[in-house]
């Protein structure tokens, strides 16, 4: 094996989640390290944008 460092060919790319502001309601994209915080207004209460992917539970 000639790959001494242990790391990945190809590393996953890590893309920004999606953000709402709970003040304004805009879209914000924030990384892995950014800080929280609304690009329009400022505000730090942020909720997670709804996924698209069906999601099913089972209840019983």
């Amino acid at each position: 094996m000639d790959n001494k460092d242990n790391k990945p060919k190809n590393p996953l790319k890590v893309q920004p989640m999606i953000y709402i502001c709970a003040e304004c309601h805009a879209d914000n994209e924030i990384r892995l390290k950014d800080p929280i915080r609304c690009r329009e207004c400022g505000y730090r209460i942020m909720y997670k944008k709804r996924t698209k992917r069906l999601i099913v539970f089972d209840a019983r």
